[in-house]
């Protein structure tokens, strides 16, 4: 693909820069089925009591994640252009497009981090596989050495590579094709482990306790935290569906793609709690047990399991398949955002938006265990405060100015929606007055006040 091809779009939608229909449903299942469905969503539940929750997620994810994935999507096919332009485009206002930029800037920072995790998982796959990670019987001091190493850093620009190189090929030639590939294996690793850990002896146990809702565990605070999963599990505020919208044809069903999208997401945690409860249940897990879940004592359970190295390996491989779709939307935002701003073709935006994520992604990876991990301000080091800002602030912030920008300021949204004339009332009423009011709880929530 040419460098000219690659400047024409996202924001005059050429041919050559647009995803098939298929293709395009693959790409926005892979941004939303990420780390936080198999690594986030598992403990999240776990500490909120298990099947109440899962349905309060549902809940969450049909009341306000699909009405703002569909904001998304018609913002970025309506603007067709990166997030800073479509808003200003939309709107027909600059300043819109400063709000715009939050998105661009919390995709690319959200990267810097999500690239250290990601490299764990790849680590962690192939430990497995090879049988090294079963050799210590202390789960957590061989995560603790792990992380306070130099290895890390060799798999966060092993991702930052392959990221890259996707990127660079373009949309039908590098995102597509890869998610093509990667999300029907991605489905197939999950049901054969699903297969696997329903057959372990506390299979029943686990189930029961992800699936049979137990409303007394609610509290108003799950309630915010199911709210918070259901919007950022499907990539939303960061500009990431807005993004892959710009690329979308318009014969495309928009409405019927968020829904594929949404059950895509839904579905996936569905199998991702049936593959975890189970195997917590039966090796004696807690399943509260938090962020160290999957990289201690997950794999404590596998060493347990027949074949447990097989199976440990295919389970950190889904990990490290589900890590990079998201890592390929989240830096295709800023990617399209350097094309349209600086005029550059898309292999040397490419370029220059991972460099610059590779250099404020590094002391994010010292400092997830490493040498920096106690270089602390105001209690949090720099990873933390990388996570804190972009997941509590910018993310509902993001989220926020797209219902407020469908809602009030672009008066065309709910044409570009296709929906009928009583669904399209129905959504806007949502994207003006629900989405707006419960993103500000997520926000209040997220940030101690609420």
């Amino acid at each position: 693909m040419s460098n000219k091809q690659s400047k024409q779009d996202p924001q005059k939608g050429n041919k050559t820069e647009q995803f098939s229909s298929a293709g395009f449903i693959l790409a926005a299942i892979g941004s939303s089925v990420g780390l936080g469905n198999m690594w986030k969503f598992p403990y999240v539940t776990g500490q909120n009591g298990g099947g109440a929750f899962f349905l309060l997620f549902i809940a969450c994810l049909l009341i306000v994640g699909l009405p703002v994935l569909l904001g998304e999507l018609a913002v970025g096919r309506g603007g067709r252009g990166d997030a800073v332009s479509a808003f200003t485009t939309l709107s027909r206002k600059r300043g819109w497009g400063v709000l715009g930029f939050i998105a661009v800037l919390a995709a690319f920072l959200i990267m810097t981090y999500y690239s250290t995790i990601a490299g764990w998982t790849l680590h962690y796959a192939v430990e497995s596989v090879s049988g090294i990670l079963f050799q210590s019987g202390d789960y957590a001091e061989h995560f603790k050495l792990f992380t306070g190493g130099m290895m890390p850093i060799v798999w966060q620009i092993v991702v930052f590579a392959l990221t890259g190189f996707i990127i660079a090929r373009g949309i039908s030639g590098g995102i597509e094709k890869f998610n093509k590939i990667v999300i029907p294996g991605l489905l197939i690793i999950l049901l054969v482990m699903m297969v696997r850990t329903l057959t372990l002896d506390g299979a029943a146990e686990g189930i029961s306790y992800f699936l049979k809702p137990d409303f007394s565990q609610l509290t108003f605070h799950s309630a915010l935290m199911a709210l918070g999963l259901a919007f950022f599990s499907l990539s939303l505020g960061m500009g990431a569906m807005l993004t892959y919208g710009a690329y979308v044809d318009k014969h495309q069903s928009l409405p019927l793609a968020t829904i594929a999208v949404g059950a895509g997401d839904l579905i996936y945690a569905l199998i991702a709690g049936l593959i975890i409860f189970p195997t917590i249940f039966t090796f004696g897990i807690e399943p509260d047990s938090g962020p160290g879940l999957v990289f201690v004592a997950l794999p404590a359970a596998f060493a347990s399991m027949p074949y447990g190295a097989l199976f440990g390996g295919l389970f950190f491989l889904l990990l490290a398949i589900a890590a990079v779709t998201s890592c390929l939307a989240l830096a295709e935002v800023p990617v399209a955002y350097i094309m349209r701003r600086y005029n550059l073709g898309r292999g040397k935006a490419t370029f220059f938006v991972i460099a610059a994520m590779y250099i404020i992604g590094l002391p994010c990876t010292l400092a997830a265990g490493g040498v920096l991990e106690e270089a602390t301000l105001g209690g949090r080091n720099f990873f933390q405060w990388i996570d804190f800002l972009t997941s509590n602030v910018m993310l509902p912030l993001g989220g926020l100015f797209v219902t407020l920008l469908v809602g009030y300021a672009w008066k065309q949204s709910g044409e570009e929606t296709g929906l009928s004339p009583v669904w399209r009332s129905i959504w806007l009423f949502t994207m003006r007055i629900i989405a707006p009011v419960l993103i500000i709880l997520i926000f209040l929530s997220s940030i101690g006040l609420v």
